[in-house]
């Protein structure tokens, strides 16, 4: 009678081999998903450089319809449209006129007369990016 409570008791619970093996997986696992979350602060300095250049391009398509629309040229600046002929110029057609803070316009290509479209790169994070300006004179 004894024995059989005996025998009952030491079927209960994990053994410490057990126990260590399930650590050891966990570990193994944390080790393989751990390379993928340090890479998402590259992922996200893309993604703002990105971003920053898409508001340029967006900027530059916005500013080139309102002067047209208006029959504006020259520096015009009475009504709130910037005079584009290099890619630096359209940062001014931003919102708050300038580039978030270490960002900057990297090629600065001439962008010509009306209708003429430059590509330009915008550096920021370490990363660059490419963004399209029409020329407004």
């Amino acid at each position: 009678m004894n024995k059989s409570k005996q025998s009952g008791l030491s079927n209960r619970g994990f053994t410490l081999i057990e126990l260590v093996m399930v650590i050891v997986i966990l570990g193994v696992l944390a080790a393989v998903a751990l390379p993928k979350f340090v890479n998402v602060d590259d992922d996200a300095k893309i993604a703002a450089v990105q971003g920053v250049a898409g508001a340029l391009s967006s900027a530059s398509a916005i500013n080139y319809a309102s002067r047209k629309a208006k029959g504006e040229s020259g520096t015009a600046a009475t009504n709130k449209t910037v005079q584009v002929t290099k890619c630096s110029d359209v940062v001014a057609a931003l919102q708050g006129g300038a580039l978030p803070t270490g960002y900057s316009v990297t090629t600065d290509s001439t962008a010509g007369n009306d209708i003429t479209v430059s590509t330009c790169v915008l550096t920021g994070n370490g990363k660059t990016a490419t963004f399209t300006v029409t020329g407004s004179t």
